[in-house]
């Protein structure tokens, strides 16, 4: 009898393991996301009248791409507002094009820009609130202007006494670090921080930075709460659902997004106006490449793309790795074969670099290589400074 109800365990045990290895195989690296844990942020958010940060991005993958949003109100969470980054709600608008106030049709909540004039929510726009939520996707490059209104929101917590929950979601330039630190006295929206080009953090970490090294105006510091995400770390890969900006169409292009952004700082064309920008370079001139390709004004992607409608000639970029780390390589190319000295640059390159040593030293003749080892140690500094942050491994 004894050993009949040993093997009756036994046979139970196996079962339920083998139900459980099931399961776990069907959600083992599933990524879920900030957004997707409910039971850590609802509770917070009972009572409480809320703002969030959203955009087209803002989707629940495990949730059929249910918008944030919508989840919120139908959960009864007090939603008064949403702010939204550059390229609005829908994320339809151009690079750097005027997003105005307005309401979403959807649910009539009313949406408040934080691009243009107004990039820090007032005192009057965050009065009414107590918590304000941030789910946004961003691509881990110091001059995607996402983190940037982040700051801006934790400084307008920070000074009216609100809350912010950052919803965390993958880095998909999260592996590696590389690329100069912003020096002092470059600060500008397309950088704000000390950290180098690709910074290798989450928008959770960097919150945390942020509010760690005292960042914001006056050395104040938010309160603050990140909801991390599950299965995920700096080396797992992700693809986007859906795309973070208009000029930002795959995944490739979001990898390659630190090497071929820098060429807005140039004459070059980094191949707006086209259905795949950031991944091709080009000026039209024939000695820049065999590749040919024309921008042209694509409603919802570029309107005024430089060398529009012109014949330009460079490289087509779409056969690179997803493994593509940061490179000078194009930039330094493109300025060799260009032979136009100080006029390949325009007055953006310095600040898009967040420093001058760059600039200096490709007039001064320097190799890719030569530049690359100047911001060396400051790379290992950072990484020393970054290691209080991490909430992945």
């Amino acid at each position: 009898m004894k050993h009949m109800k040993n093997l009756f365990l036994v046979i139970f045990l196996s079962a339920f393991l083998g139900l459980f290895g099931l399961f776990n195989s069907q959600t083992q690296g599933q990524i879920i996301m900030g957004d997707e844990r409910p039971e850590l942020y609802l509770p917070m958010l009972q009572g409480k009248r809320v703002g969030i940060v959203a955009n087209q991005t803002s989707i629940m993958p495990q949730k059929e791409n249910k918008h944030i949003v919508d989840f919120l109100l139908e959960q009864g969470v007090d939603l008064k507002k949403v702010f939204v980054p550059e390229h609005g709600f829908r994320g339809t608008a151009d690079a750097g094009e005027k997003v105005d106030n307005s309401v979403d049709q959807k649910t009539g909540l009313p949406i408040v820009s934080l691009y243009g004039k107004n990039r820090k929510p007032t005192a009057a726009q965050v009065q009414d609130l107590d918590v304000i939520l941030f789910d946004l996707q961003d691509v881990g490059v110091r001059f995607y202007t996402y983190i940037s209104t982040m700051h801006y929101i934790m400084e307008a917590a920070a000074e009216n006494g609100k809350k912010v929950i950052i919803f965390d979601r993958p880095n998909p330039n999260g592996d590696y670090i590389a690329g100069p630190i912003l020096k002092a006295g470059f600060e500008s929206f397309v950088g704000m921080h000390p950290i180098p080009i690709v910074h290798a953090l989450t928008v959770g970490e960097l919150a945390q930075m942020i509010n760690g090294e005292k960042w914001l105006k006056g050395a104040k510091t938010c309160e603050l709460d990140i909801i991390p995400m599950e299965n995920w770390t700096h080396t797992t890969s992700y693809a986007i659902p859906v795309k973070p900006s208009p000029n930002l169409p795959n995944d490739l292009s979001i990898r390659l997004y630190p090497s071929t952004c820098l060429f807005e700082g140039t004459v070059i064309s980094l191949g707006r106006g086209t259905y795949f920008p950031f991944e091709v370079y080009g000026y039209p001139d024939p000695k820049f490449g065999d590749f040919t390709f024309t921008p042209v004004s694509i409603d919802g992607m570029s309107k005024t793309p430089p060398h529009q409608d012109k014949l330009c000639y460079g490289r087509d970029l779409r056969g690179e790795s997803m493994d593509h780390h940061f490179t000078l390589e194009y930039l330094m190319e493109a300025y060799q074969k260009s032979g136009m000295k100080e006029k390949f640059f325009n007055n953006y390159f310095n600040t898009l670099l967040g420093t001058d040593e760059i600039k200096k030293a490709m007039l001064a003749g320097k190799s890719g290589q030569e530049i690359e080892q100047s911001w060396k140690s400051g790379i290992e500094a950072y990484k020393v400074m970054r290691k209080n942050y991490l909430i992945y491994p």
